[in-house]
C-alpha cells in the first residue's frame, strides 16, 4: 500500500508525494482541469391552475394507493377524437421527465410532449361542470365531451 501526501499549490495544483517509497522519494504533480456545468433546464410542457393543483393535491393526500406516486400526464391513442388524455399516479419510468409545477412534482413520457406543450390544465367545481378541463393550443379538434383531441 502506498501512502500519499499532498500539497496544495492553489486551486488548480496539486503536488502528491510519498514517503514510503524505499527507492528516493518522487514527486509528481497533477493539474486538475475545472470543466463548466452544464444545467439542463427542462421547460415546464403543462400549466396547471391553482384550482388544478390543489384538486390533485387532495386526491393525492385522500388516496393512499398514491404513496411514492407522482401524477402522470400524457396522451394515449383512442376516443372519439382520435387521442385522449392520461392524468393518473404512476411510478416514474426510463423515459420519463419530471417537472414541478405549483408547488408538486409530475411526470410525463417524453415522447408526449409534443402533444403537449403549452397545454393548461384547469379544475372546474361547479355544479354544471365538474371535473378537470384541457387547454391545448396543439389540438386541431377535440370532443365534446373535452377529453378527447386530433392533431
Amino acid at each position: 500500500m502506498l501512502n500519499l501526501n499532498a500539497n496544495v499549490l492553489n486551486k488548480s495544483q496539486v503536488f502528491l508525494y510519498s514517503q514510503d517509497v524505499v527507492m528516493p522519494k518522487f514527486k509528481f504533480q497533477c493539474n486538475f482541469v475545472k470543466i463548466p456545468v452544464m444545467e439542463t433546464i427542462n421547460k415546464n410542457p403543462i400549466l396547471f391552475t391553482p384550482s388544478a393543483a390543489a384538486e390533485i393535491e387532495r386526491l393525492q393526500r385522500e388516496d393512499t394507493t398514491t404513496v411514492g406516486k407522482m401524477l402522470r400526464v400524457g396522451v394515449k391513442g383512442g376516443g372519439c377524437s382520435g387521442m385522449t388524455y392520461i392524468l393518473e399516479f404512476d411510478e416514474k419510468k426510463d423515459n420519463d421527465i419530471v417537472y414541478q409545477e405549483n408547488g408538486f412534482s409530475f411526470l410525463m413520457d417524453k415522447s408526449h410532449a409534443i402533444y403537449l406543450m403549452g397545454m393548461e390544465v384547469n379544475w372546474e367545481g361547479g355544479l354544471n361542470s365538474r371535473g378537470f378541463t384541457f387547454t391545448n393550443p396543439n389540438a386541431s379538434s377535440t370532443c365534446g365531451c373535452g377529453t378527447s383531441f386530433a392533431v
